[in-house]
């Protein structure tokens, strides 16, 4: 198989410097590649070539898109090639935000799915270790609602465990007392619109943050709302979180349900609460899991041992 790639398309940026990215594709694939001048030829298994070549026309869509190839952007194309349900470009080239010259999309099949279920639902729950991407991707999707027009303000809440919710005993204003707790937020607002922007926003309650305990006794209409670090909500507070839901709103809930941080054994509000609302139309549920880890690989290691001990200690106290 032969690919000629076109005038325009450098191919440093294709096969990377000192050819940094076509080293990783040999490595995947069985099959030899040959680069000359711009034309590239894949010889070896027919099922492999045609994989090889398929993955190259990917790589150079996503460069037409202004998409910049990097070691990890060309190792989770090959991983969808491979694994022949999704590819690069439906997964990789799905820009949900530009913030700062960059575009900002799923990087894995599971984080895709979990994209396109909080477009489609009124109320998505995302559930899975750290690093997946999950509070990231839920508010790049908020703020471009928020851009569209489809929403007229953004809401982030979480759970401030650490102050067992008691943030009247704290000293300092209201959003001293909360912003170690909100932290995470703050910091992807302030990623996606700016350090100028943001202040304006929230003055203007475009954008609120705040610990679920204000939560109590609204009906949130018009708004597009996530519900951070949810494991470590109460079944009563994510009861009352989710009955706060008013009409034009969506709703997304994140946790990872294998770092509660509850205090004396309570039970987690997201541990039951797929059980509870399971088969509801307009709520999905979304699974991520160490293949979807963006980190460094060896969190995706660590997360997947972990897992893997959880499960062989459940099976010696079965």
């Amino acid at each position: 198989m032969k690919i000629l790639v076109p005038g325009d398309q450098s191919m440093v940026a294709l096969l990377g410097q000192r050819d940094e990215l076509l080293k990783l594709i040999e490595a995947a694939f069985d099959s030899q590649i040959v680069v000359r001048g711009n034309e590239i030829t894949i010889s070896g298994p027919g099922d492999e070539v045609e994989r090889v070549g398929r993955l190259f026309e990917e790589l150079l869509t996503l460069l037409e898109r202004g998409h910049e190839l990097t070691a990890a952007s060309v190792g989770r194309s090959i991983e969808l090639i491979k694994g022949d349900e999704a590819t690069p470009t439906e997964v990789l080239g799905d820009i949900l935000l530009t913030s700062r010259g960059k575009g900002i999309a799923p990087k894995t099949l599971g984080q895709k799915r979990y994209v396109d279920a909080m477009r489609r639902a009124t109320l998505t729950f995302a559930i899975g270790p750290a690093g997946t991407g999950k509070t990231y991707l839920a508010v790049a999707t908020a703020v471009r609602a928020l851009q569209e027009k489809q929403v007229s303000r953004l809401i982030l809440t979480r759970p401030a465990v650490e102050a067992g919710e008691r943030l009247g005993f704290l000293p300092g204003t209201l959003y001293e007392k909360i912003d170690p707790y909100m932290r995470p937020l703050y910091d992807a607002l302030f990623e996606m619109t700016g350090a100028e922007t943001l202040p304006r926003l929230m003055e203007r309650g475009t954008i609120e943050v705040a610990p679920i305990a204000y939560m109590r006794g609204r009906t949130l209409n018009d708004a597009f709302i996530i519900l951070d670090e949810a494991q470590n909500t109460t079944p009563e507070q994510m009861k009352m979180f989710l009955t706060r839901l008013g009409f034009g709103s969506k709703a997304v809930v994140n946790g990872d349900v294998t770092q509660i941080d509850l205090p004396n054994g309570q039970q987690s509000g997201l541990v039951i609460v797929e059980e509870i609302l399971q088969g509801i139309v307009g709520i999905e549920f979304c699974h991520l899991g160490a293949r979807d880890v963006v980190r460094h690989k060896i969190v995706q290691d660590i997360v997947e041992a972990y897992r893997l001990h959880s499960e062989k200690r459940a099976r010696a106290d079965g």
